[in-house]
């Protein structure tokens, strides 16, 4: 089975963001936090505590905006 691209979730002090997402994202999110929880074996995840986590990892893994970003510096 393909590990999933998450790991454990950091405790980090929050920034209040409200969004609005597709019952479809929605659905998916809590399919991904079960999964996830299933493969770590920790307990459930809400899905609302992934959104952080997967913006990081898809911003970390975007060169183009890294480039940018550290060019600004």
């Amino acid at each position: 089975m393909t590990k999933l691209k998450l790991g454990p979730l950091a405790d980090d002090r929050p920034v209040k963001l409200t969004v609005e997402l597709p019952a479809s994202v929605h659905r998916d999110l809590a399919a991904y936090a079960a999964m996830l929880a299933a493969e770590t074996g920790g307990d459930a995840i809400p899905p609302e505590k992934l959104v952080s986590p997967m913006l990081a990892k898809f911003m970390a893994s975007d060169r183009g905006f890294s480039r940018r970003r550290d060019a600004k510096g």
